[in-house]
């Protein structure tokens, strides 16, 4: 029998969330947008996370199918900073209290009204919490009501989880072909969910600011780069990149947003050492003219503007459309959400050969396999210099997006929801009449 929303729903554990105050990285978009996609499919779903202690503890949205738990908060009181600061004592808290709290507030009464649990854990701070939910499943007779997974969006962590134990409780998944055969190398072999993106990033995007923006840069070659600053992400071959354009007597200007991570240090350093000017950019990025105000004032004097803001979606979808590239250049790279996000404004996006499965070179983006800045300035150039290429790489970029939404994603989850419950002998018909 199928899972639906009257027989099934699901619980979601993750560290970050949708609240500014529990997003670091790619998670926190990730699990917003999977739950907000799960509700909008009609399941109900929870998500609990460590969330902003100055809002609600509980909060309900999508006509009430989406439950957001705000975990924590007595303690991220005292760090405002992030869901990170305090880690371990956050992560202390969560493994103790949420599996008690999932088994008798969310499984035990779903379980009464013949409904399965999909429990969908994320990265290595939930295998603790997990483990536990299990045995404390087992112990009240809950376990066969339910269906446990954990995800790996990266490698990041592992060191810290009993990996025997977590494969013994749970079906692992992860995001990519690529992390499936990373993960082959601990001894595992995951289920591949791939990531998602929102259906709205397929609108137009309003042409009024993006050509605001274009005119006011008057760049040879306008690019961004956003992403967290990681060796990883190859920041300096982008920056060295940009430096050789502007050393052949092109116009450069280069959008970056990264974050508070030492590497910023490096990567800005080296940006001087080329003989890029840097200028940092802060504004209040809640008004889109005010923040394109203070962009365009530091384009007449600097290459590199380094936004040291939050970038909401709006400015960020302007970014995609109005510049030549975005550079998504990592050289370990498990899934890749700016990247497909970027596509489905139309961007040209230049990635690494990682785990972006969505990307093919020279049909849908450009893609280096180097760390070598030559190479990636090579097709930078090709931007200007093959114009029908682009034009034909920016068509089938959206056209790829729209093969990634989240409701598409979903149909996959459910499929693979139904062979799991199944192959753990599950009666979804019984439990439908029970």
């Amino acid at each position: 029998m199928s899972i639906t929303p009257d027989n099934a729903q699901f619980i979601v554990l993750s560290f970050e969330g949708p609240d500014r105050y529990s997003q670091a990285g790619g998670l926190g978009t990730r699990v917003t947008e999977l739950a907000r996609a799960l509700a909008q499919a009609g399941f109900t779903t929870h998500l609990i996370f460590i969330g902003d202690p100055n809002l609600p503890s509980i909060e309900t949205s999508e006509c009430g199918n989406l439950r957001l738990y705000r975990w924590c908060q007595w303690i991220s009181h005292s760090y405002p900073t992030g869901a990170y600061e305090a880690e371990w004592d956050k992560l202390f808290d969560y493994a103790n209290s949420v599996p008690w709290f999932v088994t008798d507030r969310i499984v035990r009464p779903a379980a009464d009204q013949g409904q399965l649990t999909v429990v969908m854990a994320e990265e290595w701070h939930t295998t603790e919490t997990l483990a536990r939910l299990s045995d404390s499943l087992h112990f009240n007779g809950l376990r066969q009501q339910c269906v446990l997974l954990w995800n790996a969006n990266n490698e990041f962590g592992f060191g810290h989880i009993d990996l025997p134990r977590l494969d013994f409780i749970a079906t692992i998944t992860t995001v990519s072909r690529f992390m499936k055969h990373r993960l082959w190398d601990w001894g595992l072999n995951p289920l591949v969910l791939p990531n998602g993106i929102p259906r709205r990033l397929l609108e137009k995007v309003p042409q009024q600011p993006v050509r605001r923006l274009r005119r006011g840069m008057a760049a040879d070659f306008l690019l961004l780069k956003m992403g967290r600053f990681d060796p990883d992400k190859r920041w300096l071959q982008a920056i060295e990149a940009a430096g050789q354009l502007k050393h052949a007597g092109h116009r450069v200007r280069f959008i970056a947003r990264g974050g508070l991570e030492p590497h910023g240090g490096d990567v800005l350093h080296r940006a001087a050492e080329m003989g890029l000017v840097v200028q940092d950019i802060y504004s209040d990025n809640s008004n889109l003219e005010g923040a394109l105000d203070a962009i365009l004032a530091a384009s007449d004097h600097a290459d590199v503007l380094n936004l040291r803001d939050f970038v909401p979606e709006p400015l960020q979808r302007v970014f995609y459309s109005a510049v030549d590239a975005v550079l998504a250049n990592s050289g370990y790279e498990p899934f890749g959400l700016v990247g497909l996000e970027a596509m489905a404004c139309g961007a040209v996006v230049v990635t690494g050969t990682t785990g972006e499965d969505y990307a093919v070179q020279l049909h849908n983006a450009l893609s280096v396999e180097t760390d070598d800045p030559a190479e990636l300035a090579s097709y930078l150039q090709l931007v200007h210099s093959q114009p029908d290429v682009i034009k034909q790489i920016k068509r089938h970029a959206r056209q790829t997006a729209a093969l990634f939404t989240w409701d598409s994603t979903i149909r996959d989850l459910v499929g693979k929801v139904e062979y799991l419950a199944a192959k753990q002998g599950i009666d979804l018909q019984s439990n439908a009449d029970g």
